[in-house]
């Protein structure tokens, strides 16, 4: 059972994420306007990844017995002025993910709801690793500058990335 407060913030982040997903989405069809098919492909990858964040919340509150209320999904950016600021874009945008998901915990602590903390945790730690993922990238983008080959190999390799279910989806 959830308290109210939490049941609403859960079905927020629920939005947020699918917000986030909608955002990546839109970040994608940027990267293939430019011809960066490498870079589409990194942003694909990370719209299914915010779609399964969004089940786990989802799938936790079914499986608790709390109720989903969806709530429309706001519009999001479509231009860039590079694929620099795609990256730095994202990377302000997962630390106001990170933000909210440790709003989420700081109330499941409060609430004494420790089932979502659990659940959270594993948010948390995930949110670590994208932060740390994309200053990556706005690091490799920075160094080559304009470099028109350095673009490339970045976009080359951003384009063998997979698609690997979340963590706590993959357990079913």
């Amino acid at each position: 059972m959830f308290s109210t407060k939490v049941e609403e913030a859960l079905n927020a982040q629920i939005n947020a994420e699918m917000w986030s997903a909608y955002l990546y989405l839109s970040m994608a069809a940027y990267c293939h306007e430019q011809g960066l098919a490498g870079m589409a492909n990194w942003f694909e990858v990370q719209f299914k990844e915010e779609q399964d964040h969004a089940m786990i919340i989802y799938k936790h509150l079914v499986a608790r017995g709390g109720r989903v209320k969806l709530a429309p999904i706001a519009e999001v950016e479509t231009e860039w002025a590079s694929p620099l600021a795609v990256f730095e874009n994202t990377l302000t945008h997962e630390k106001k993910v990170t933000s909210l998901i440790n709003e989420l915990y700081a109330l499941a602590t409060e609430e004494k709801d420790y089932a979502t903390q659990s659940m959270l945790k594993w948010f948390i730690d995930e949110q670590v690793e994208e932060e740390e993922n994309v200053k990556t990238l706005i690091d490799n983008l920075r160094m080559i500058k304009d470099n028109g080959f350095g673009l490339y190999m970045i976009d080359k390799e951003l384009g063998a990335r997979t698609y690997t279910q979340a963590a706590p989806l993959a357990k079913e």
